[in-house]
């Protein structure tokens, strides 16, 4: 008796301004030891995820069917990528800026020197200017990034500043936190403070979703594994719009399947509601 190869599905193509991705994206933080769970955590990342590992990773996502990969505007990130790309990769890169690196304008440069397609400005700098009034320097780097030919976003994790950006600025994409664990309008890093994951934020960030007039990219999706993947995929896929994507992270040295695994549960939530 024959068996059946096991079927996995392939993520669907959406587009950020002009440029096509696969509307699952692979996120970044756990590359840089950002779980948002614990230091012990962050450090156990850190280790696992050599350069080799990275691109491991890199070439899994690629097999599911995955093409951008969502990571920050550092030399670390950019090097990973560049590596990838000589060895046959061809992830699309949007680039988040990172305020630890320096100023939006230099991450908008190491977006555009290091080959982003696409490039956002970070949640936690956006939550923290838009809190305090202080927003020319967002202006500037909007407009600094489509001056440069790629697609223009930006990040929030609080729906006041989603808000904020959509009243105010000309977008490409939105980058939507489905959780505000971190108190962001006193500094624009993480505040140090034991994160929280309250369900009435996923509500509120969903609901703001359906109002905006460019795609949004989902993200804290599983509020950093706190939530059972089924459930929030579910989640997910009842507050997707046709358009927008899905920015996960994955510990690879948890489950080496972690990636088609997500993908399978995206695709399948969607394809189930007809999306």
């Amino acid at each position: 008796m024959s068996v059946a190869a096991e079927t996995h599905l392939k993520p669907e193509t959406v587009t950020l301004g002009d440029v096509p991705i696969s509307r699952f994206l692979l996120g970044g933080n756990p590359f840089s030891g950002f779980s948002h769970q614990t230091r012990e955590r962050n450090k156990e990342m850190l280790d696992w995820y050599t350069m080799e590992r990275i691109k491991e990773t890199f070439r899994l996502a690629e097999r599911a069917g995955v093409t951008a990969h969502l990571g920050r505007g550092d030399h670390f990130i950019m090097r990973a990528l560049h590596e990838h790309w000589n060895e046959g990769g061809n992830l699309t890169w949007v680039c988040q800026t990172c305020p630890e690196v320096g100023s939006i304008q230099l991450g908008i440069a190491n977006a555009l020197s290091g080959g982003a397609k696409c490039c956002f400005l970070h949640g936690g700098e956006m939550d923290f200017r838009v809190a305090g009034g202080d927003t020319e320097a967002i202006r500037e780097g909007i407009a600094t990034i489509k001056d440069h030919g790629m697609a223009a976003g930006v990040a929030g994790h609080d729906t006041g500043t989603i808000r904020w950006a959509a009243d105010n600025l000309e977008l490409d994409f939105f980058m939507t936190s489905y959780y505000k664990p971190e108190d962001r309008t006193r500094s624009a890093m993480a505040s140090g403070d034991e994160e929280q994951y309250r369900e009435k934020e996923r509500e509120a960030m969903c609901a703001l979703i359906q109002e905006l007039p460019r795609p949004a990219i989902h993200y804290k999706v599983l509020a950093a594994g706190r939530n059972d993947p089924k459930e929030a995929f579910e989640y997910v896929a009842d507050a997707y719009r046709p358009g927008d994507a899905v920015c996960v992270g994955v510990f690879t040295r948890d489950d080496p399947d972690m990636i088609q695994k997500d993908v399978d549960l995206l695709e399948g939530a969607l394809r189930a509601r007809g999306k």
